[in-house]
């Protein structure tokens, strides 16, 4: 299961520019829909879990742990989840959540991607649907990922991202990060919001209200 590290950014017309003054390579170009999905009482978001299904897979994003040693500017600049891809342990993970309304438990175990049955018996719906368009860069330092994001609602974010392997070194993620920061000029100490979060304050502002007041948000 690997951690994912990643702080956002406001990015802007001039930020191609200064992506291409530090020599990053553009290391592709993608459009996907993403589905989140929660049951009507928000069990899983309340708890920071957050499912979706992007191009046809389910993921569930997990909050990490903090350390001792991530309690640095840096590190509050940044989100951290465990990411989990395979089916069958999303649906352990959320059955720890949300038990199954249904009797027939077996049938879990055999649904596939294509198979969402497993929705339903735990009266799981969809509440936010939206197309990103993104470009990734690299510089010249690797491991730091620069996604500049562009969603269909109007609002566009970079994101900083390490993928970090079970058990790796959460703190040189946090100081790659600091220092692909430092190189595009990113100042302020406030996190950005991402896509989820404009989403909800636009369109379902009494899911967010609930986020908020459990500083989910």
């Amino acid at each position: 299961m690997s951690l994912e590290v990643e702080r956002k950014f406001i990015c802007d017309a001039d930020t191609l520019k200064t992506l291409e003054e530090l020599g990053a390579v553009c290391v592709g170009q993608q459009q996907f829909l993403d589905q989140y999905f929660d049951n009507p009482q928000f069990d899983l978001t309340l708890r920071d879990m957050w499912l979706r299904k992007r191009k046809g897979c389910w993921e569930l994003k997990c909050p990490a742990e903090e350390t001792s040693g991530e309690q640095s500017r840096a590190a509050a600049l940044c989100t951290r989840y465990k990411e989990i891809i395979t089916l069958h342990e999303i649906q352990l993970r959320v059955a720890e959540v949300i038990p199954d309304v249904c009797e027939d438990r077996d049938a879990e175990t055999a649904s596939s991607h294509q198979d969402e049955s497993w929705l339903s018996r735990r009266n799981l719906a969809c509440f936010a649907e939206f197309t990103t368009v993104r470009q990734s860069f690299n510089l010249e330092e690797g491991g730091v990922q620069i996604d500049l994001d562009q969603a269909d609602f109007g609002y566009h974010v970079g994101e900083l991202e390490v993928v970090v392997p079970e058990g790796g070194d959460v703190q040189a993620a946090l100081e790659k990060i600091e220092r692909t920061a430092q190189k595009l000029g990113l100042t302020g100490d406030q996190r950005v919001e991402g896509k989820m979060t404009i989403f909800l304050k636009r369109y379902h502002p009494e899911h967010y209200a609930k986020l908020l007041s459990a500083h989910i948000l």
